[in-house]
């Protein structure tokens, strides 16, 4: 018999039989090499064909075809094996077949006689890939697939199926496992092959790079960020808890903001009390008007001051509901357009150095698109400012920072949306966000209503004008 050595971490994939089986973790932690010495060995033991995927495969260069054949020649040096250039087959008969699942899903549809699948870079799968393939490979009694992934977003198709449902139990134990799945999280630090040079690099990585982009590359970690973001994730991890890290407290006007979405989008709400967010959902069950009640339900439960919501598109005809539900409740509502105008447009932004020492003051017209990207970029100031505060002990006015309460649900999806809203170039040189049906289309990123909601509840009251004092009588002296 061969010798197979695998790494602790990856020893119950040959131990216990689940229909599914994923490694997930950073650069360095043989994932790939452990899973493809595991699945020889099957084809030699167990006369197994293994169906190997990728969601894309030009050609077998693209597959783990190399993996398979440094496994048989190499490492566990098994012989009368046919390498052939787009195939592996044992000397039982045991083959490998190579598939590109994004070409065609519909014929994954046809593996169904395999016993064991292989789903590499599995982070890139598509919803329809998994929704093919599970039902596929698992009808036939024992068999399995295995999945490898460096994870990617949170919000992505193989994250959401086989990550944030047992994300506190992966982050506490490393290992999930149920009757159906086996879910173990394999890092560089588990890998008994770690060698010098991959130490050199991993170090100067973290030395180099930001927390947030280290902690995806060497630890697994999500990655919620991407090209021209305005909010980085380590700005985002900053300010969970920061008033209770910074010792301040919430104070202030309470709002609650609501973004009722009309195209079919999840609709949510956030409460911020000052500079604290206390609460921020989503609801995705109800339509338009009762989602509208559910926000209403909430502000009025959390007696706020102020109730704001997105008034472009189907929002402008929610008035008459929320005029009616807050009639007669110390409650002040105000529309919110995105795409409108500046706030307070001659008001100056920044005062930027210009030549001789002098400076140049650029105002909130001249600084922003509009609407949207003047409050957005509140926020991400407001984020920032708070980072630095918390990670170098900087002295910020609270009134300029920002706390998310970590009794928060969904504050993974919430940090996603917060960190992948991106900036576009603006042929005026002004601040401008892409738009919601350009991030579906060029990123393929819904809607971030969640981060719209934390934007929105930004906006500052308008202060009532009051009647002025009578102005009282001469008094004369005689």
């Amino acid at each position: 018999m061969p010798h197979l050595q695998v790494n602790r971490k990856l020893e119950r994939f040959l131990t216990v039989n689940k229909p599914i089986k994923v490694a997930i973790g950073g650069r360095g932690s043989g994932k790939s090499i452990g899973i493809g010495d595991m699945l020889s060995m099957k084809m030699d033991t167990e006369n197994a064909d293994i169906y190997c995927l990728r969601e894309f495969q030009d050609s077998v260069a693209d597959s783990v075809h190399r993996v398979f054949e440094d496994s048989v020649t190499k490492r566990l040096s098994l012989e009368g094996w046919e390498i052939l250039k787009n195939q592996i087959i044992a000397p039982n008969g045991a083959k490998t077949v190579y598939k590109g699942a994004n070409r065609n899903p519909d014929a994954m549809q046809s593996a169904q006689g395999f016993k064991y699948s292989w789903f590499e870079e599995a982070h890139r799968a598509s919803k329809d890939s998994l929704d093919k393939l599970l039902p596929t490979i698992i009808r036939n009694p024992g068999a399995e697939c295995w999945f490898s992934a460096n994870p990617q977003s949170s919000e992505d198709p193989f994250s959401q199926r086989f990550i944030t449902p047992y994300l506190s139990e992966l982050e506490r134990d490393g290992i999930y496992e149920d009757e159906v799945h086996l879910i173990i999280v394999v890092n560089w630090r588990d890998n008994p092959w770690w060698n010098e040079e991959q130490e050199m690099l991993r170090a100067w990585d973290y030395e180099n790079r930001s927390r947030s982009e280290y902690d995806w590359i060497w630890e697994g970690k999500f990655n919620d960020t991407i090209e021209n973001s305005i909010i980085q994730p380590e700005w985002f991890d900053s300010a969970i808890d920061a008033h209770i890290k910074l010792g301040f407290k919430p104070r202030g006007v309470k709002v609650l903001a609501h973004d009722p979405s009309d195209s079919g989008d999840p609709r949510a709400y956030t409460i911020r009390h000052g500079s604290v967010f206390l609460d921020i959902q989503e609801n995705t069950k109800d339509d338009v008007n009762d989602a509208c009640d559910w926000a209403l339900d909430a502000a009025i439960a959390n007696n706020v001051d102020l109730f704001v919501w997105d008034a472009d598109g189907l929002g402008i005809s929610l008035k008459r509901q929320i005029a009616d539900s807050l009639d007669g409740k110390p409650i002040e509502y105000e529309l919110f357009h995105n795409g409108g105008g500046v706030d307070e447009p001659d008001k100056v932004y920044q005062e930027t150095d210009y030549k001789e020492n002098k400076r140049q003051k650029k105002t909130n017209k001249e600084t922003f698109k509009n609407k949207s990207a003047q409050y957005a970029w509140s926020l991400r100031d407001r984020f920032q400012k708070t980072h630095r505060a918390v990670t170098k002990g900087e002295y910020i006015d609270p009134d300029e920072l920002i706390s998310i309460s970590s009794t928060i649900e969904n504050l993974q999806k919430i940090r996603a949306e917060t960190c992948r809203v991106p900036k576009v170039p603006n042929g005026n040189g002004l601040i401008q966000l892409m738009t919601k049906p350009d991030m579906k289309k060029k990123l393929r990123i819904d809607s971030p209503n969640m981060f719209d909601t934390m934007k929105m509840s930004l906006i500052t009251p308008k202060v009532k004008k009051k009647r002025p004092p009578l102005k009282p009588k001469r008094k004369y002296i005689k």
